[in-house]
């Protein structure tokens, strides 16, 4: 009786993918493409850093021109988000620029208190910005980022996808609006500049996929040896 090794390879290819096969359809269901990119927008060197958003913990200088008193130079935002103001009291200030703060408080000291007050908000100390990248990776873990890091230099920072990982299955989560969502990206083709690399905030998380295909071939590659020695032994 011959016993041919592509047929047990081709066994355990069958089994990995019905193994794999509801974890994979859960993964395309996640957006991609055009939905994914509106979600998780690429980075744009065009847009210029007054555009960055505060966020908790990044530090503050607030001057208020001819106002010492309403003056500071190290002003944190909590972890609500806000900051606190004489006069001005409690006021948002996470998902806001710089300039858009400066206007919310020249806009409060206006009404009831200064003329023409004369508002400038500076990021004196950005606070620390972490991503967690997780799946198929080298290197799972947690890494902090600038305000530059993309989808591709967070998968670098986790030393790459593994060879069992699905290209075609990086998603990425984020909290937008309060809400979580989710996007999914195919990394073979921003690698090949044929999509865009999309820019990575803190407090994402990025998972890599894994790929029941690549992981069956591996076995295969590893199994062959075996294959080869049973069969022989059934045929003499």
């Amino acid at each position: 009786m011959a016993i041919n090794s592509k047929f047990f390879g081709l066994m355990i290819m069958a089994v990995a993918l019905s193994l794999g096969g509801c974890a994979s359809s859960r993964m395309k269901a996640v957006p991609a493409g055009q939905v994914a990119y509106e979600m998780i927008p690429p980075s744009d060197p065009n847009v210029a850093t007054t555009s960055y958003k505060l966020a908790p913990n990044d530090m503050l200088s607030v001057q208020v021109f001819q106002e010492p008193d309403l003056s500071n130079e190290k002003l944190k935002i909590d972890d609500n988000g806000n900051i606190q103001m004489p006069l001005v009291g409690e006021i948002k200030a996470a998902g806001r620029t710089a300039s858009e703060l400066s206007f919310e408080i020249a806009s409060r000291l206006r009404k009831d208190y200064i003329v023409n007050p004369q508002v400038v908000v500076q990021v004196a100390e950005p606070a620390a910005r972490y991503v967690t990248v997780e799946g198929e990776v080298k290197k799972p873990g947690v890494y902090e980022i600038d305000r530059q890091y993309t989808l591709l230099s967070a998968i670098a920072r986790a030393e790459s996808p593994t060879t069992v990982a699905a290209l075609d299955e990086i998603v990425v989560f984020r909290n937008i609006n309060g809400q979580r969502m989710a996007a999914r990206f195919d990394l073979a083709d921003i690698r090949a500049g044929i999509s865009p690399d999309p820019q990575i905030q803190g407090g994402d998380v990025v998972v890599v996929g894994f790929s029941s295909v690549s992981a069956a071939w591996q076995d295969v590659l590893k199994a062959a040896p075996v294959f080869s020695s049973f069969v022989f032994a059934l045929t003499r």
